[in-house]
């Protein structure tokens, strides 16, 4: 296959996979691929971290570590096996025929197997959820804020709640959309999927302490890593993006900002966000992203879904005209 109809599918297939995504959200999960990871890293996680007991676990605990390094290593190998398989068994549509209605067949499937890796549809539609249950009563926003966030959210006011919803739009943004298309981009469904593997890992792995019984301060380490890096330029295209689509305020005070969270990468698009919508957004005792902003209203949330799906549009655009130039 030439570099011009590799190109061609990597952009058709992206934009597929984007259709699907806003007009019929996400496939049930009996057959959603990154449900079958979570449920596999749960299943292999239930004995990579050891129980919390009266014995404290050591520090540093090598022995954990370097069991939940192995576990993750070979669940990516698997994952990228798989995708590969896929990918390989697609692409031989249109070299083996040769004609249109392969190239286009196999374009439409590959951009349905992408499409599971991206859920730009379900964040927007639960981010704007929260509002409307703020609308109700500020308990009912504490509860719909609860299926977004890992935090506690039994104390937080309305505009704590605001604050968090806004954040977990602007980091998942990164996650669930940018992230996973930037490496679709480079390295085609392998890509995708192995990110979508990392962020699931940290996600369910990548904790300090105990969680549910088990100690993951050295069990989850290699997993919080390993996202860390594949997530390091995304979260910064995201800031980026964010701040472009919103005008181009602030880029001096993106960086201090940033750097004010305990994770290297989601203080990037949370600070973007902030600082774009002019508001102050925080955790609890841990972190102020511009202290000086407002205080989110009821209409901000709207406001950053807008900047957030803009930014989304101008990737994807940005995306299309290189990949254009690229297969001239």
């Amino acid at each position: 296959m030439n570099i011009a109809l590799s190109v061609q599918w990597l952009a058709l297939a992206l934009v597929i996979a984007l259709v699907v995504d806003w007009r019929l959200g996400e496939p049930p999960s009996w057959c959603h691929p990154v449900v079958w990871i979570g449920n596999a890293l749960g299943w292999a996680g239930r004995r990579v971290a050891p129980l919390d007991g009266p014995v404290p676990a050591p520090d540093p605990d090598y022995k954990s570590f370097g069991l939940g390094a192995l576990v993750w290593c070979a669940g990516a190998a698997m994952v990228c096996v798989a995708a590969v398989a896929v990918q390989k068994g697609l692409l031989w549509l249109p070299q083996h025929y040769q004609s249109l209605w392969a190239t286009a067949l196999a374009m439409v499937l590959l951009g349905l197997v992408l499409k599971p890796m991206l859920a730009w549809a379900m964040l927007y539609s639960e981010v704007q959820a929260v509002e409307e249950a703020l609308a109700q009563s500020l308990d009912a926003g504490r509860e719909r804020l609860s299926w977004l966030v890992s935090r506690d959210v039994t104390q937080l006011s309305e505009s704590e709640v605001r604050e968090s919803a806004i954040e977990s739009l602007a980091e998942n943004l990164n996650d669930s959309v940018v992230a996973p298309i930037f490496w679709f981009l480079l390295l085609g469904l392998p890509g995708a999927a192995l990110y979508r593997f990392a962020n699931t890992a940290d996600a369910m792995w990548g904790y300090r302490g105990v969680r549910n019984g088990q100690v993951w301060e050295w069990a989850g380490k290699w997993a919080a890593w390993a996202d860390d890096v594949l997530s390091w330029l995304p979260a910064r295209i995201t800031a980026v993006l964010l701040l472009l689509v919103s005008g181009g305020r602030g880029w001096r005070a993106l960086v201090t900002q940033a750097a004010y969270t305990p994770s290297p990468n989601s203080g990037w698009p949370m600070a973007a966000m902030a600082l774009a919508l002019d508001v102050r957004l925080g955790k609890p005792g841990v972190y102020v992203l511009h202290p000086t902003g407002r205080v989110p209203g009821a209409t901000d949330m709207y406001r950053a879904g807008i900047h957030a799906r803009n930014a989304l549009l101008a990737l994807v655009l940005i995306t299309l005209l290189a990949l254009f130039f690229i297969a001239r």
